[in-house]
This record gives C-alpha cells, structure tokens and sequence, in this order.
C-alpha cells in the first residue's frame, strides 16, 4: 500500500481528482491544486482503496510496469507544472511558478551546496547523470529567461566538479561557484551572496538579486518532463546512521513516492540494535518520524540515531536558531535529553518573516554571549542550540568560559556514524575559486596547486581547512565586546561578568 500525501509542497492540500475503486497507472493524476501547490501523481499501479483530506491510498498491483502515464504540456513551463515539480531540497515551492518570471538576463543558481551533513543523493546525480541534469539547468534558464546559470557546489566534492567542468564545454552559459564546507551554504539568500555578492534582506526574494535559485534534483525532474512527458513521482534519497550494514551514508536512487521510512530503512540493511530517533531530513532541518511515515518529493534523508543521553534534569536553556530546529523540535529534545527547559532565547540574527525565522545573514554570526549570559543569570547548567557552524562558533566562544554545558541538536546523529560535533568553526569561510583558461573557460585546480593547498601552510592552509589559534582568539573577545560585554576569569575564584552600555 502507498500512502500518497497531498500536500508534498508549500502550499494547501491538493485536491482529489480520483474515487477509491479507480485502477491507476505510475504517473496517474491523483489530486491537483487549490490555489498554491503541485499536481500529485501515483507513483505505483494500483488500485485506489481509500481518500482521506490529507492523504491518498493507493494498493500496489502484483505486476508494476516500466512505463509510466505521460503528461501533455506543451511547453518547457506547461511540462514543468503538469508534472507537478516542486523545489526537492526541502521547501517544496512550486517550480512552474518560481520559473515563470523574466528575469531580464539574469542568473538561475543551483544550489547543489548539499549543505546537511550525511547528505550524499545530489552528489550521486552528479556523478551518474550530469548531461541529464545540466539539460533540465538550460531548459529551467529558458523558462526563467536567465542569461547565466551557476552551479553552487562544494569545493570538497573534486569528483564531481571534475566531472561537471569535462561535461560543461557544451552548456557555454553555465558555470561553476565552489562554496566552502560550512553549514548553511544551500541556504537560499546565502546562495545568492556567495555567488553574486550580494545580501538580501530576510523579506527578499533572490529576484531582487536578478536571480532564481532551484536545487539540483529539482533540474533533473525538468529534464524527465520536457525529455520524457514525465510526471514527478520519484525521489533520491541517503539513509544513513546506526544500521546493520554499517554508518556509511547509502544513496537510494528514484523511490516511489510514498514508499514508507520503515522500507527503505530495510532497504538499508535494517536498524542495528536499539535506537533514539529517526529523523526525515537532515540533521540539522530533520523531524523525528516513525517507521511507517511516507516519503514526499521534498524527503532527502532517512537517519537512524544512537539512544539519547541522560542529562538527568539539567536546567538547560534553549537557544533557537533560524538555521536549525524550530521551538517544537528543541522542546522535542529536550524531553528526549531529560533536560529541564528553564530559558529560551533567539539567535541574535533570527528574524520573524510571517510566522517563520530567518537569518539576516546566514553562516555569518555577530556573537551570541548576552544570549548566554542571559542562560546563566537564569540558573542553566546546560545549554541546547542548533546553530550553524559560525553561530556555533561563536557560543563557544562564551559558554564554556561560564561553566556552561553545549550541546548540539546534531549532537546526537552525527555522534552516530562517528563525526566531530559541531563546535569549533576549524574551516575558512572562503575558499578559492577555480582557474580559467586562455578561452575563459574554467578548468581544474592543478595537482600542484591541490597538494600545497592540503599540506601546505600559510594562506594555502586556512582555504583548505584551519583557522589559527591567533583568530580563534580574537573572534571570541571581539564576540564579548560586540555584545556589549566584558568578560574576567580568574583562575581561582570566581568569574565576573560585567555588563556595560
């Protein structure tokens, strides 16, 4: 049985547009959209058993077929919408509506950052289908009317852009932008400031940037509408975490829609012993689910965790960041730790847009330490955050100074599969951009350039990875001072902390 959601999107319910009894076919129309949303499709041949608001349960026939039942736009953005193709790295914003805009000649970025760790199907795309996914990138810049395409990329991936810059002589309009391996570099407005230089407030739209940006699946599902009339009823995803085939990151390929968390965990090899949580999502944006949870178009991973630790009723403050959990998510853990939620505090940069946080310049924090102050003034022992890698930073850079325990809701999943925690920022928040030829076209970083820059020290040194002791130092007390704090410990008494205007 496929248990078909009908809200896969941002946006309200689709509604239905079959009756239980009507025998469907992979691609079948199931429900289409009331205002904002997607057209839904059946990702299976079956049967239609039953229609609730919500949700569409489709039986599996013994037998399924290769093939698939064909939509009939006539044009790449009719394709796009008949196909009911929405943003697949999590938000699900309809992609018909977000390409139906003139942009003038201006860029369409593609965000194939894959900025959660464990993350690892986009990659995957990357290296077996890349002529297929740089087609769907021309046919969305025809839509869009972009001039240039850009592909935002990890600098760390050297295979896959390799492989991309021996594909890319045919697609003279799109290049290459390498991102540093920081979380959150897929973050939409972060996107358009690494590769154009520009910020945009928490309430723009990358349009003001003259810019659209659209994930990397998300291109390859145009490419299946325009190429093969085909509907979207398929998703690549990682399952990763405590599983009997070991903590190695496995990428499954075009899985049904609807196909349940539990299946795909076996899938996988099956959960090894006991367990905390599972997580759909990533690590940092994941929501804790159950077995028997149906995967959507906007599903990336599946991540099975270790059990819980006992913080043993800990007072424990709640940091909430735009990047990471919401409020619901962090009390979640809390429970889950046995912490006592006592305090509760927004990221200094977390902004409300509409009912929803945003950054006002993601992967760049100012400094947290009168947020962690205000923990301590409240009696926490412990503190709960989910920031990203510099915000972490930064809370490092106050809390352990008064005798304040972080944890990190990645804490648990990346302790999992035998990753650092998040603390310490240890990589460059720049990284250096790829060489050009004599034709203006971008080529490889040569071997030379590759092993000075990995064992090399000086500037070479902080592009590949660390940042001194010299700037850890600094960016701490410059974090105190920014607050409007100023922070005494001395050794063998008490700490000071003294608060001016």
């Amino acid at each position: 049985m496929k248990e078909i959601l009908l809200k896969q999107h941002i946006g309200s319910f689709a509604k239905a547009v079959v009756k239980p009894g009507d025998r469907v076919r992979r691609g079948s129309l199931l429900a289409v959209p009331e205002g904002l949303g997607a057209n839904v499709h059946s990702s299976v041949d079956g049967l239609v058993k039953e229609i609730k608001e919500d949700r569409i349960f489709v039986e599996e026939s013994v037998e399924q077929c290769d093939g698939f039942e064909p939509i009939s736009g006539k044009d790449i953005l009719s394709l796009i919408q008949d196909a009911g193709i929405v943003g697949m790295g999590g938000a699900g914003f309809p992609t018909a509506i977000k390409l139906n805009i003139d942009l003038k000649g201006g860029y369409l970025l593609v965000n194939a950052a894959e900025c959660e760790p464990l993350l690892q199907h986009n990659m995957r795309q990357i290296l077996e289908q890349p002529e297929k996914t740089l087609r769907g990138i021309d046919y969305a810049m025809q839509s869009c009317k972009a001039a240039k395409a850009v592909i935002a990329i990890k600098k760390k991936h050297e295979e896959e852009i390799n492989l991309l810059l021996r594909t890319l002589p045919d697609f003279p309009n799109i290049t290459l932008h390498l991102l540093p391996d920081l979380y959150p570099m897929g973050e939409e407005r972060a996107v358009v400031r690494e590769v154009l230089g520009i910020l945009l407030p928490p309430t723009a739209l990358p349009s003001e940037a003259g810019a659209v940006v659209i994930n990397v699946e998300t291109c390859l599902r145009i490419a299946e509408a325009v190429e093969e009339k085909k509907p979207s009823f398929l998703k690549n995803i990682t399952v990763a975490g405590k599983l009997k085939k070991g903590k190695e990151s496995q990428v499954f390929m075009d899985i049904p829609v609807g196909t349940t968390v539990g299946e795909l965990i076996e899938m996988a090899g099956g959960i090894d012993g006991e367990y905390g949580e599972i997580l759909l999502g990533g690590p940092f944006t994941g929501t804790a689910v159950s077995l028997s949870t149906p995967i959507t178009k906007t599903s990336g991973g599946i991540l099975v965790t270790e059990p819980f630790p006992d913080l043993k009723g800990a007072k424990t403050g709640v940091l909430i960041c735009a990047c990471g959990g919401n409020m619901d998510r962090m009390e979640d853990l809390c429970k889950k730790y046995n912490a006592t939620l006592t305090a509760v505090q927004a990221c200094k940069q977390a902004v409300d847009v509409r009912g929803t946080l945003k950054c006002e310049n993601p992967g760049n924090c100012p400094g947290q330490a009168a947020k962690i102050l205000h923990f301590k003034n409240k009696g926490c022992t412990d503190i709960l955050i989910g920031n990203c890698s510099d915000c972490t930073n930064t809370v490092m850079g106050s809390a352990p100074k008064m005798n304040l325990t972080v944890h990190h809701q990645t804490d648990h999943v990346l302790k999992t599969v035998g990753m650092e925690p998040m603390r310490y920022l240890t990589k460059s928040k720049t990284v250096e951009q790829l060489p050009v030829n004599e034709e203006g076209r971008q080529i490889p970083f040569p071997e030379e350039a590759k092993k000075q820059g990995s064992s090399g020290g000086g500037e070479e040194r902080r592009d590949s990875g660390t940042l001194d002791k010299k700037e850890e130092r600094k960016s701490d007390t410059e974090a105190f001072i920014e607050e409007g704090l100023f922070h005494i410990r001395i050794e063998e008494g008490q700490d000071i902390h003294i608060e001016f205007s």
